[in-house]
């Protein structure tokens, strides 16, 4: 039985622009994941079928329960509510208070029911999720992906027949992952997963891509789905060489045919000249000979239409599949030493003392659970934040990337951000640039803030990748909220990069395709 039905959706936004049209899909696996370039509207797709919006015409059928995850919530981040209170567990615990304080009113002892182990049973829990065991700690104090985990650990709690996740692994970290993988592995309903992360990819049973094409359904896991897409780019590609074969040979045959038509067009004109044959047999070829050529050119040009668009649609469907391509500058860089941290303590994180140094055109993955401080020391080595002990030397530029998209001027476009931000680019140079990374033809004009995280992300990165100064750049989980193409696109380019880095990432993969020349651990 299927577990969702969705029929012809549609979702417009109020300016009239179209995210998708028409849409039908049904449900049926158990683990299900939806992938798309960044933009393509998986995440709206996501709360059309959650019932959060509404669509522009269609119908969904969902099941009787469902829940759903989504991306980082900033109000957690900035509130006050406690861990117990959000996972609803604070009545409980305040029962158990008051009856352990001497207050003996049944109205304290019908709350506690049979949850007396509640206490111990939930620091376990806290425990083992690697979170502070304290169930009165204020969610604001948690890292996000301290956040991450309880919010999933909450939702998997549930009784539901369907969960939603939208991009669940981001901010992970490696214990993390594995711990979501494990829970969606045994949660016994159905899973629809939001997300580029090949590790939990891997765990699915079906695929299904959005684009501006629609919705296309690949059987299997990610290698499934990697292998079948290479499989229609080569077809794509064989489709369109036999389409430019036809389309020249009928320019071909249609010359010919032009040039015997007008060479029996002069022979008549010759006869008739002539007067060898009378004027009612000429006239009589004649028009049998128009009647043939106007039937002629009609069939010529219906065919012509017939191969114009099926090239159409054959490069429509090439675009979607193209790579994409990000080039960092090329100039060499001379190799010393620009970054010098010696026993340095961090304002939050990590208690120990830190020591290491960084060279110029080096390569360093930083590595931690969540909430040892990777981020916390990306900010000391830009100046946002200072070292509690210890010292710091920095002399090099530095371009600092993070999760917050701060390099992206909201108000302006999306040429605007790349010509003022990267040395006053051409306007030719820049549109060159932003169709390597998917932005093409008037998509330009549009503004910064109507962007999804991962649009942000490739134009923040595309920016980082024209500075002129060639700068170390500090790299805050890049590949968050990448779709996968645009992963494997950046990585490639870091690792070309002839400069240095420090990247913050939980995807391992990613982190290996972009040349990593050293580890540190947090």
């Amino acid at each position: 039985m299927p577990v969702l039905h969705a029929t012809n959706i549609s979702y417009q936004f109020e300016d009239g622009e179209t995210l998708f049209h028409n849409l039908s899909f049904t449900m049926v696996k158990q683990r299900v994941a939806l992938v798309g370039r960044n933009g393509a509207g998986k995440s709206i797709l996501a709360s059309v079928i959650s019932g959060e919006k509404k669509p522009s015409t269609g119908a969904i059928t969902l099941p009787d329960s469902h829940a759903v995850y989504h991306q980082q919530p900033s109000e957690l981040m900035s509130s006050e509510l406690s861990v117990a209170r959000f996972l609803g567990k604070h009545h409980v615990l305040k029962a158990i208070q008051m009856i352990e304080s001497g207050h003996c009113s049944q109205h304290w002892f019908d709350i506690v029911g049979n949850e007396w182990d509640l206490p111990e049973r939930l620091r376990n829990q806290l425990t083992n999720l690697g979170l502070p065991s304290d169930p009165y700690m204020p969610c604001s104090q948690l890292s996000g992906g301290q956040l991450a985990r309880l919010r999933l650990y909450q939702i998997f709690q549930n009784e539901v027949e369907l969960v939603i996740l939208d991009e669940p692994s981001n901010h992970l970290d490696a214990s993390g992952k594995q711990w979501l993988i494990e829970s969606m592995q045994s949660f016994p309903r159905s899973v629809l997963l939001i997300s580029h992360d090949r590790e939990l990819l891997y765990q699915m049973e079906e695929i299904w891509e959005l684009s501006s094409l629609g919705l296309r359904v690949y059987g299997g896991n990610y290698d499934t789905y990697t292998e079948q897409k290479r499989t229609e780019s080569e077809s794509v590609e064989r489709q369109l060489n036999q389409v430019n074969k036809q389309a020249k040979w009928l320019n071909l045959q249609a010359q010919r045919n032009r040039e015997k038509a007008d060479k029996r067009a002069a022979k008549g004109r010759k006869l008739n000249k002539e007067g060898s044959q009378s004027k009612l047999l000429l006239n009589s070829k004649k028009d049998k000979a128009t009647s043939r050529v106007s039937s002629r050119n009609k069939s010529e040009k219906s065919r012509q239409t017939t191969l114009q668009h099926t090239e159409l649609a054959l490069n429509a469907r090439k675009e979607h599949i193209a790579k994409q391509y990000l080039c960092f500058s090329n100039h060499s860089i001379r190799s010393r030493k620009v970054i010098s941290v010696c026993e340095g303590v961090l304002p939050f994180g990590n208690a120990k003392p830190i020591t290491f140094q960084c060279h110029s055109n080096e390569k360093l993955h930083l590595t931690g659970n969540n909430g040892s401080g990777k981020s916390t020391l990306l900010q000391v080595i830009t100046g946002k934040a200072c070292l509690k002990q210890g010292t710091l030397l920095v002399n090099t530029p530095l371009y600092f990337l993070d999760q917050h998209f701060t390099a992206i001027r909201p108000k302006l476009s999306i040429l605007e951000n790349v010509i003022l931000q990267c040395d006053k680019a051409a306007e030719m140079n820049a549109r060159t640039l932003l169709s390597g990374i998917g932005f093409t033809r008037e998509r330009v004009f549009q503004l910064g803030n109507t962007l999804s995280g991962g649009e942000k992300m490739k134009l923040a990165m595309l920016i980082a990748s024209q500075q002129a100064t060639l700068p170390l750049l500090l790299l805050d989980e890049p590949d968050n909220h990448l779709d996968l193409d645009s992963k494997l696109t950046l990585a490639n380019a870091l690792k070309k990069y002839r400069g240095g880095f420090i990247l913050v990432s939980h995807d391992k993969d990613f982190a290996e395709e972009t040349g990593i020349t050293r580890q540190i651990k947090l």
